[in-house]
């Protein structure tokens, strides 16, 4: 009941009651003024935030058991449902492409400039456009489950987590407003049964209610949160409440985790009658059904040079007409398969050596992950994986390092090649052969000799580091479940997010420390003045709506903030 509406309409009555009429008018109707710019800046700021990330579609194109195309609203589409996507159109939904080969514009989603291709078996998250082909889709996950739809409701349910200091706003509230209506109450009464002054007295009341008026307080630091997360969505960068922003304010130690795997070069065995390229089908082939990173790179790199071989006329690598089966799979070593009655073989040493496999024309690379290749107990070759540093890497450490922070990498790769990349782009501190379960108990170590973490993943191993950290921050490129645990995700998956992240913050925390010193000062010096009956009416407005939209301008000042 207590609120700054209950405070101007008593302090209308009031003025009326002793009949300071045009007082009594300007309460309200520059009370109402300051609202409506009030509510114009916190629209504009949302329609903002909204604009740039609310890539929801209305209608999709289902494609019909007889072939038949019906357009339906985009919330009636079900999982399994075949959609199709014509060259212009944004995927609609989650899918997996059934039908046709093109290339997607994911920088909408992921900030990654470069079209990616797909083709059936791909994935195809919604919010990217399809710039070539047609293509159908099998829809994976209906509109609520979509990735725009959680992006847009990271967003909207932002305010839902209040930081503490939006909190603290609401409890001094609770306790200010009640204190103030009790002194303007002594104010009128006191004096004037001394003096018999009631129309000064009253009138001073008035004055000073108008003037305590929380507005300044209670509107502009939740803002100021609030235009920070849209001033992250404008750069990819996606908050999950005021209290990850407050956090991340706080925070005094970055951890990464690596990953980022490349295949530097395919060497066939001496005496081997297999070229580079036939290798690295056999490789890519074999790690087919895996998820891991260094699989994933084995076939990414098989593909890419599919595509080229094929834009120069040669098919080679385009249709080998061999078919590798059986895939089984040995943890931490690799998997077996078979090919045409033989027995392969794809993994690391361990697996080659438990095999009895002559590994005497091997020679390993320092620093690099090698993946070693046998066929019926004889060794065929290896590929050469080593974990890019990406170009931003050695800037973005050099940034949060220039911002106070110390610098940490959490890898389960061996300590040599940890210690080779961390050299390389600036990193303070490396741990290295970590398993999953062990980067928590990583965390939790450098917390307590350093302070707050914020830890940046992108597996699914690292949801639980994630959850842990004071700040998780995973790339959206990542796991599903990295990005539900963590408190800010990163869309365009690069490592500048980070310092820029860090940037708006901390920008925030100073403006919203800035509006409540600003706001704090002109009313108690005013409060002051009225309690002396210096201060009129008008100036009463002034602190109250005046200073609110001076607090409010300062606030949107977030959206507008320059991060380089």
């Amino acid at each position: 009941i207590f609120d700054e509406n209950f405070l101007m309409s008593i302090a209308t009555l009031g003025a009326f009651a002793i009949k300071s009429y045009p007082e009594a008018v300007g309460v309200m109707l520059f009370y109402r003024v300051g609202e409506y710019f009030e509510d114009r800046a916190v629209d504009r700021s949302r329609k903002q935030i909204m604009d740039a990330i609310d890539l929801r579609p209305e209608t999709v194109n289902l494609v019909k058991d007889n072939g038949k195309i019906e357009v339906i609203p985009a919330e009636d589409a079900q999982e399994g449902d075949i959609v199709l996507v014509r060259p212009g159109d944004r995927v609609p939904l989650d899918g997996e492409v059934v039908e046709g080969e093109s290339r997607l514009d994911t920088s909408a989603v992921t900030g990654e400039p470069v079209p990616v291709r797909v083709a059936a078996g791909d994935k195809a998250t919604s919010g990217c456009v399809n710039t070539d082909g047609a293509i159908k889709l099998r829809v994976t996950h209906i509109l609520a489950e979509s990735m725009v739809q959680r992006i847009l409701d990271s967003v909207e349910n932002a305010a839902a987590r209040k930081p503490k200091i939006d909190r603290f706003i609401t409890r001094f509230s609770r306790v200010y407003t009640p204190a103030v209506v009790a002194i303007a109450l002594l104010t009128a009464i006191i004096p004037s049964l001394v003096t018999g002054e009631w129309h000064k007295w009253v009138y001073t009341a008035m004055t000073f209610l108008v003037i305590s008026c929380p507005c300044a307080l209670v509107l502009s630091v939740p803002l100021t949160y609030f235009s920070g997360i849209g001033a992250g969505s404008r750069r990819g960068i996606l908050f999950k409440g005021g209290a990850s922003l407050e956090a991340l304010n706080n925070v005094k130690t970055g951890t990464i985790t690596k990953g980022n795997f490349v295949v530097q070069k395919v060497v066939p065995a001496q005496g081997v009658p297999l070229d580079e390229n036939e290798l690295l089908w056999l490789a890519a082939a074999c790690e087919g059904a895996s998820t891991h990173p260094i699989a994933k790179s084995i076939i990414n790199s098989y593909e890419e040079r599919k595509t080229s071989a094929a834009k120069a006329g040669d098919f080679s690598l385009v249709a080998v007409g061999a078919t590798v089966e059986n895939i089984r799979e040995q943890a931490g070593e690799g998997v077996f398969a078979e090919l045409e009655g033989k027995t392969i073989l794809c993994g690391n040493v361990k697996l080659m050596e438990r095999n009895n496999i002559d590994l005497s024309g091997y020679h390993g690379t320092p620093g690099s992950t090698e993946v070693l290749l046998a066929m019926d107990g004889h060794f065929l070759g290896h590929v050469d994986i080593a974990d890019t540093i990406k170009a931003d890497a050695k800037s973005a450490i050099s940034r949060m390092k220039a911002q106070g922070l110390t610098t940490a990498m959490l890898t389960g790769d061996g300590q040599a090649s940890a210690d080779a990349v961390a050299q390389e782009v600036g990193i303070d501190e490396v741990r290295a052969r970590l398993l999953p379960q062990d980067k928590l108990s990583a965390l939790t170590d450098i917390r307590e000799k350093r302070g707050a973490v914020m830890f940046v993943g992108d597996g699914i191993n690292d949801a639980p580091v994630l959850a842990g950290a004071d700040v998780g921050a995973a790339m959206g490129s990542g796991a599903d479940a990295a990005i539900e645990a963590a408190d800010v995700v990163f869309m365009n998956a690069d490592l500048t997010s980070i310092p820029i992240s860090i940037k708006i913050a901390r920008k925030a925390n100073i403006v919203s420390k800035e509006n409540i010193v600003f706001a704090l000062a002109v009313k108690i010096l005013v409060m002051i003045l009225g309690l002396f009956g210096i201060a009129s009416m008008w100036l009463a407005v002034f602190a109250d709506t005046g200073v609110a939209m001076l607090c409010v301008l300062n606030s949107i000042r977030m959206l507008y903030m320059k991060t380089e």
